[in-house]
């Protein structure tokens, strides 16, 4: 019995002995994996890393800190789905590591689902009130849900608890930043400085915050001491290339350019910054070549496009083939569109197509656009300049046959009169940007916007874009240049955006004084971003401006204006009558002011064409002044500045996101 005994034993010993040794070694070697991941992620080489920890939680799936170093490493790459996944698993096996918990709310926090980062967080704090990460996620909760002042207040708090951490004092610094205060964000970061005197993430926020302020030499200088302390950072050395551009040193920003492709050759922001520095040099034929390639590698970013096709029309012929090749990017992706039944968004893909390539046959497709909108005589103008240009077939001709019979008893037919001579817009806005305004991501960003809004407003019925040079060095010369042009308004566009979402910001001041008339705001995510966006700003402001035009005939009561269907006229609107030259713009905000007595009358509409209307007219008072020529005004109950949208400002949702 007991030599059987032994015999099991001695089995038993042999079984399971190897059996742990393979578990220990299992585990050991998944520590080795995860501790090489986390120096891949100290070296920001996420893809190194993610595949370390793959090893790991393969060897060991309850590995907890394996498990959430995934959901941190795809974070970083901006992949919140999967981050979301990784980081749920991990707190199933570590429920109470509450640095998993955070990160959890960092990541709802980027997916946008603020109400259940919230209720995260608001369990965190319950169990430890003084939680470093959860006040800094507090605080970046604040500013998702556009609440700049509460989390300045709650960085502020945090940073008395805390006064030597490094994220909190750059948070303070970029939050203060964002309210406008740029002075004491500076004493913020330069604080950060002093006690983080080798850390190159210090150094970097400083450069965008001192770059930021408009200083850009000491800029340089932070970002010099970033690269000395981790030479070949990518973000790094993509701020210092844009330092370099914004201080005028192109040359040197395009050869910083070259490194970053030299690494990476699918970065299609450093071919946008070579293209930029390029056309500052003179360099525009090179510029186009740069940016082609740029816009292959990244056909969605619309800043690339912008710049490429203003560069295209600014230095080429008409007869250029480029032209027509990127003109029928827009072609083929307006019938895209118009498939989809999204009319509006079609028209602008036209109208872009057609101001690289007038002469191209799609315009007969954009006419039969503005048919189907219920615009037959414009359709009609679009037909005869293709029959002038020799491009008429068959059913063309028929086609401007039908029409010119159709229209025989519109009201411009009747009152004899060319809608297309008389067409006059009433005011004049002149788009600037300050040449400094650059996004975290694209540099002239606030120049790009201000050419697209000043692009929209060309087909926009009753305002002028004056022909002014963009880029402005100050306010200041914006003003003098904007009054001495005889601008109505002058706006001042700038950009803040991340790698998904974009905000516009457009000042509008009165020509005049110089004085505040309101700010134009908005914000957009997703394709299109940047257009969705220059439309927004468009649209606010044609909707803030009073619709004006002019008393063109007279017949006895009635009276014809050059205002239609197409401006926003409708039967039943009533319009002031005031004596020629006398209405004036208001000293501040959108309004435009005139006394009783310049007042001459009203005029009801009563039959309404697509640019032209008539109505009836209301003399004001015992003697009949009205005459050809004087100015009508619809004026409505709008507020004297546009209400304007609102949301968190995604430049700094994306800087702090960054911060680690």
């Amino acid at each position: 019995m007991t030599h059987f005994r032994f015999l099991v034993i001695l089995l038993c010993a042999i079984i399971f002995f190897p059996v742990q040794a393979a578990a220990q070694s299992s585990t050991h070697l998944a520590a080795m994996h995860y501790e090489r991941g986390k120096l891949y992620m100290a070296d920001e080489d996420w893809y190194s890393a993610i595949e370390s920890f793959f090893e790991c939680v393969r060897l060991n799936p309850a590995h907890a800190e394996g498990t959430a170093a995934l959901g941190e490493c795809y974070y970083e790459l901006a992949e919140f789905d999967e981050a979301l996944n990784w980081v749920r698993k991990a707190r199933l096996l570590a429920r109470a590591n509450m640095s998993i918990a955070n990160l959890e709310v960092s990541i709802l926090i980027a997916l946008g689902h603020l109400d259940a980062a919230a209720s995260l967080l608001a369990e965190i704090l319950a169990r430890e009130p003084y939680n470093r990460e959860a006040l800094f996620a507090a605080g970046e909760l604040d500013i998702a849900r556009n609440r700049p002042t509460e989390a300045l207040v709650r960085y502020r708090e945090a940073v008395r608890r805390y006064p030597d951490d490094r994220r909190l004092l750059i948070s303070l610094a970029l939050v203060t930043l964002s309210l406008g205060d740029g002075e004491t964000a500076l004493n913020y970061i330069n604080n950060a400085l002093r006690q983080h005197s080798d850390d190159y993430r210090v150094y970097y926020y400083a450069a965008y915050i001192y770059a930021q302020n408009n200083r850009i030499p000491e800029a340089i200088r932070y970002a010099e001491r970033a690269l000395f302390y981790r030479p070949g950072n990518m973000s790094a050395l993509s701020l210092m290339a844009t330092l370099r551009y914004r201080n005028s040193q192109y040359e040197e920003a395009a050869r910083l350019c070259d490194v970053i492709i030299a690494n990476d050759r699918e970065n299609s922001g450093a071919w946008y910054l070579k293209g930029l520095s390029y056309i500052r040099m003179g360099q525009r034929l090179e510029a186009i070549t740069v940016l082609s390639t740029a816009i292959t590698i990244n056909e969605d970013d619309e800043f690339i496009r912008a710049i490429l096709e203003e560069t295209l029309i600014s230095s080429t012929s008409l007869e250029d083939p480029r032209r027509a090749r990127w003109a029928s990017w827009h072609f083929n992706r307006a019938r895209n569109l118009r498939t989809g039944n999204m009319i509006e968004q079609a028209l602008f893909e036209y109208r872009r197509g057609l101001r690289l390539n007038p002469f191209a046959a799609d315009r007969r497709e954009y006419a039969e656009l503005l048919r189907l909108q219920g615009y037959p005589a414009r359709y009609l103008e679009e037909l005869l300049f293709l029959q002038n240009q020799g491009t008429a077939d068959r059913s063309m001709s028929d086609a401007i046959e039908a029409y010119n019979a159709l229209l025989s008893n519109a009201l411009f037919r009747q009152w004899q009169v060319n809608p297309v001579e008389l067409a006059e817009r009433h005011w004049k806005v002149a788009v600037f940007s300050m040449a400094d305004q650059s996004s975290f991501y694209h540099a002239d960003a606030g120049s790009v916007a201000a050419s697209v809004i000043r692009e929209l407003l060309i087909h926009d019925r009753n305002i002028l874009p004056m022909n002014l040079n963009i880029r402005q060095a100050s306010f200041s010369e914006s003003f003098r240049q904007a009054r001495e042009a005889g601008a109505d308004y002058f706006m001042l566009v700038s950009v803040t955006e991340n790698e998904r979402d974009i905000s516009i910001r457009g000042e509008l001041f009165v020509g005049r004084t110089g004085s505040p008339a309101g700010i134009l705001y908005t914000y957009r995510t997703g394709t299109d971003r940047l257009t969705s966006a220059s439309k927004g700003i468009v649209d606010q402001l044609s909707s803030s401006m009073p619709l004006r035009g002019r008393l063109l005939i007279r017949r006895q009561g009635q009276a014809l204006i050059n205002k239609g269907k197409a401006d926003g006229v409708q039967a039943g609107a009533v319009f002031d009558v005031v004596k020629k030259g006398r209405a004036q713009i208001a000293n501040e905000g959108i309004a435009l002011v005139y006394s009783p007595d310049e007042l001459v009358g009203t005029l009801t509409i009563t039959n309404v064409d697509e640019e032209i209307a008539i109505g009836n007219l209301q003399r004001n008072g015992f003697f009949d002044r009205i005459e050809a020529g004087d100015e009508i005004i619809l004026q409505t109950d709008r507020p004297s500045r546009p209400a304007i949208e609102n949301a968190a400002n995604p430049e700094l949702r994306a800087l702090l996101r960054s911060l680690r």
